[in-house]
């Protein structure tokens, strides 16, 4: 049977098709090999977490050792110099630094109950009497506003029942215990020690389980030094010889595939490099502004942020509204938490106009939206904060990538 051709309007239509089929797929394949990575990621992460701190410590510290090298002292030497360095650094923030944390992070702790309940008085109190401007605006839009409780009301916690509720005393049946004791009462005695000795080996796993745990996290911690050790003192070789283990033979893919792992790594030195140094000015900012306006565990604030504001905007939030709830559990008032803002404005300010462009500058080049949709997407599909710090140098990658291949840019004639 002989078709006629296809017109030009179904060809297009045709074709259309085809693309978006093959958009899809392309999609669906991009999407199964992250979300696979993720799941290869959580069941290796004791294998590589210190691989990958010890690979982020090489990338901080190898200026400093080219810097010694450069002075004309030999790599090894110059990397037990870093080391020695980094020991006495170590040694002087555990001495000074973190006694002051372990005594903010117990008191917070301690105080955490009374804090949670202040709070929830708090939000019961402005829902049910809300401000002036803030109620005639409701009254306006006619939301029926709840009536203030009542001072006079009773605490639900009141003892002084009415008699008819009282609870009659219990007394104890006639007879000897074994004429108390039925076959049911012996059967669900002996469920109960059934599910005692149940819940008593599944607490004994969970224990043995979290033991091998933490000796496989000191494991790991004490693996870093050593891997970081081997990175640097391989730098050389390394850089120059990776391509060589590559399992492709030399042809124009193997080219392709170089300069696709080599933009992943420029840009993952780039910003674990510039993203570190950010986030620890950051922190000292945060600690400074929240210490002057007389915030509670301002040196804590500070401390957590320079971890947490390695993630870009995400962290930044996250450090704003917990020193939010710091300050309206501990003044109650509305010039504190407006001094927070104040500082974390300031601190944003200097980030943004003075920080980014001085440390990182344009290495990254990927627009606000785009990194908070990479993290919101690295999180979902790797998972963590793992996922979150690698999604933004794969997004830059993946930007390199696509103007390179898709988006390419015809030259002009001269």
């Amino acid at each position: 049977m002989n078709l006629p051709p296809p017109s030009e309007h179904q060809a297009r239509i045709i074709w259309a098709a085809i693309t978006g089929l093959a958009i899809a797929i392309i999609v669906a394949l991009v999407v199964g090999f992250v979300w696979g990575m993720g799941r290869v990621l959580d069941v290796l992460s004791p294998v590589l977490w210190p691989i990958a701190v010890a690979a982020v410590l090489a990338c901080l510290l190898d200026p400093v050792v080219d810097f010694f090298e450069r002075r004309r002292v030999p790599r090894t030497r110059a990397i037990g110099m870093v080391f020695l360095i980094a020991l006495f650094l170590i040694m002087g923030v555990f001495s000074s630094v973190v006694p002051r944390l372990v005594v903010e992070t117990q008191d917070l702790a301690n105080k955490v109950p009374t804090y949670v309940a202040k709070l929830e008085g708090k939000v019961i109190y402005w829902a049910n009497n809300p401000p002036a401007p803030l109620r005639d605006l409701l009254k306006r839009f006619g939301v029926k506003l709840p009536a203030a409780l009542s001072t006079s009301e009773k605490p639900a916690g009141d003892t002084n029942a009415p008699p008819d509720l009282a609870v009659p005393p219990v007394t104890q049946p006639e007879g000897s215990l074994l004429d108390q004791i039925d076959r049911e009462t012996a059967q669900k005695a002996a469920q109960w020690v059934g599910s005692a000795i149940k819940s008593a080996g599944g607490w004994l796993g969970r224990q043995f389980s979290r033991l091998t745990g933490f000796f496989g996290v000191i494991a790991g911690l004490a693996l870093i030094p050593i891997y970081l050790f081997y990175l640097l003192a391989e730098k050389r070789f390394i850089a120059e010889n990776w391509t060589v283990y590559l399992p492709v033979r030399d042809s124009q893919f193997k080219e392709e595939l170089v300069f696709v792992i080599r933009s992943i790594n420029d840009y993952l030195i780039a910003f674990f490099r510039g993203q570190v140094l950010v986030a620890m000015c950051d922190g000292v900012l945060y600690g400074i502004g929240f210490a002057i306006i007389g915030l509670p565990y301002a040196f804590l604030i500070g401390a957590v942020a320079m971890i947490i504001t390695i993630i870009p905007y995400l962290g930044a939030i996250v450090t704003c509204v917990a020193a939010l709830l710091i300050a309206v559990v501990n003044f109650g008032d509305w010039q504190h938490p407006l001094l927070v803002i104040g500082v974390f404005a300031v601190v944003q300010g200097i980030e943004g106009y003075v920080l980014q462009p001085k440390i990182l500058g344009d290495r990254v080049g990927l627009h606000p939206m785009v990194i908070i949709v990479a993290i919101m997407t690295g999180t979902t599909l790797l998972g963590g904060i793992l996922g979150g710090l690698l999604a933004i140098p794969l997004a830059a990658a993946l930007r390199v990538i696509m103007f390179r291949y898709v988006w390419k840019r015809e030259s002009r004639p001269e």
